[in-house]
């Protein structure tokens, strides 16, 4: 490097947010770089924070995936749609790919796993899976969804719990919104995609939904759930004691996708994971695509800030 300025953009350029943000002496340079890791990390909660050091289209950006924080926190952002963020997810991915932080971008991988679900019933609920908003007859007469016990429903205890929780947590403060979306937000997407593509004993839960619609969505809810236990998700959980004492190599990871992409191939929508469409795990944004029903790609966001942090260094 000739100068420290090159250091910077070189660090800007590398989405090194952390590292520049604690180098430079410019506040503005480090409320960016702030900025930018907060979306690096997947911090959702924090997405909507306001900063003047960063233009208004990437903030726009960011709140579209920000997670609200109370039952009527307006705009809706990720309970909106799903699809902003999981652009940021799968840019994310690509990001920490390129970098080899394997780690941490197994665990994007994990998430867009643990919300995929939502994403497939996108489409049908007109939003991505908003407790405030959940349909009706999610509730109707004869459902066990949310039913505490019923041994006729194939969720799980912690998915009933999560399931019956989310019928009323609207109406909780925000402590408990918040408490909601931390620990059980996630299974309700498992416990959704459950009720619709894998149930044995089918309820009134799903008769909301017309038999048509319903058969296409239980195709890519039940892909939803297959990608869920593929070998590249599991490696978030290959570790011998906890999570994070396991780093797979990029070899590790190649070899994993690639046997996901075999047992997903299984239907025309887990069929889209064979597709080479450039990313750098070949498939995954055209496996997403097919179980939101709609393309989807990476986001330009990260690139957007580390620009912006490029522009404020050659000021």
């Amino acid at each position: 490097m000739e100068t420290t300025r090159d250091l910077f953009v070189a660090l800007a350029r590398r989405y090194a947010f952390a590292d520049l943000g604690a180098l430079t002496p410019s506040p503005q340079i480090a409320e960016a770089c702030e900025f930018g890791q907060r979306l690096l990390s997947l911090d959702a909660e924090d997405f909507a924070v306001d900063t003047k050091a960063v233009p208004a289209d990437l903030k726009r950006q960011a709140r579209a995936c920000h997670m609200p924080q109370t039952p009527r926190e307006q705009p809706r952002g990720a309970l909106e749609s799903l699809r902003p963020a999981f652009g940021l997810l799968l840019e994310v991915i690509a990001i920490r790919w390129h970098r080899r932080e394997l780690s941490p971008m197994i665990a994007a991988v994990h998430i867009a796993g643990e919300y995929l679900p939502l994403l497939a019933f996108e489409p049908q609920l007109g939003h991505a899976g908003d407790p405030a908003r959940w349909p009706a007859g999610l509730n109707a007469p004869e459902s066990r969804f949310g039913v505490i016990g019923d041994r006729e429903c194939d969720h799980t205890k912690s998915e009933q719990s999560a399931a019956n929780r989310t019928l009323r947590v609207a109406g909780e403060p925000p402590q408990g919104w918040r408490a909601y979306f931390d620990r059980q937000h996630s299974q309700v997407a498992g416990a959704l995609a459950v009720c619709v593509a894998t149930c044995r004993n089918p309820c009134t839960a799903m008769d909301w939904i017309e038999p048509g619609p319903r058969a296409d969505l239980q195709a890519r809810a039940r892909t939803a759930l297959a990608f869920a236990d593929t070998p590249l998700v599991r490696l978030r959980h290959a570790a011998p004691v906890g999570h994070g004492f396991g780093v797979p190599s990029p070899e590790e990871v190649l070899e994993a996708w690639e046997r996901s992409r075999t047992a997903l191939d299984k239907n025309p929508v887990g069929a889209a994971a064979t597709q080479d469409d450039g990313f750098p795990l070949p498939g995954l944004p055209s496996l997403f695509g097919a179980v939101a029903a709609v393309p989807l790609a990476p986001s330009t966001l990260l690139e957007g800030v580390s620009r912006h942090v490029v522009s404020l260094i050659e000021r």
